[in-house]
């Protein structure tokens, strides 16, 4: 543990499937630490108010907004960031998925898109049309009408065993 007067304390997390241990402020927002610290910056900054969906993450599977999760709050959990979704070999299904049906216009709210698809994805392979538009209702887009967001959602979510 760093000194107190140092103003940082060793956290310990899971980012993207490699155990770490960083120094970090306590008032250290997720998104920071990410961006920032670790150079992670597929997840976007938006808002910083918890309204656009542009920084989600996974933690322990679970979509969060990073600019509203404090960094010490993922101590002991497992972050998953769009880097960790993404195989070394190219495209994961879901963004091979908004590929193919033109689900990204400008792409700056896609990663936080493919986080809360991907975990929705995971937990409910056969969702509705209604389930997958209630799963994104926290992602916000200015370019495509969330139309063809769905159909790629959708289109995976069939292609599943």
């Amino acid at each position: 543990m760093d000194s107190p007067m140092s103003g940082r304390a060793s956290i310990r997390l899971t980012i993207n499937g490699t155990a770490m241990e960083l120094g970090c402020p306590p008032e250290r927002i997720l998104l920071d630490l990410l961006r920032e610290d670790l150079n992670l910056t597929g997840t976007k900054r938006g808002c910083d108010l918890g309204t656009c969906g542009c920084c989600t993450v996974l933690l322990d599977g679970r979509p969060v907004l990073s600019c509203l999760t404090l960094a010490r709050l993922a101590i002991g959990h497992d972050v998953t960031t769009i880097e960790g979704v993404t195989p070394a070999t190219g495209l994961s299904p879901l963004q091979k998925a908004f590929v193919e049906h033109g689900a990204t216009q400008c792409g700056f709210c896609t990663p936080g898109f493919i986080m809360t698809g991907t975990a929705l994805l995971r937990d409910h392979p056969d969702a509705s049309r209604e389930e997958i538009e209630r799963a994104i209702s926290g992602n916000l887009c200015r370019c495509t009408g969330y139309l063809k967001i769905v159909e790629a959602i959708q289109a995976v979510g069939k292609e599943t065993p």
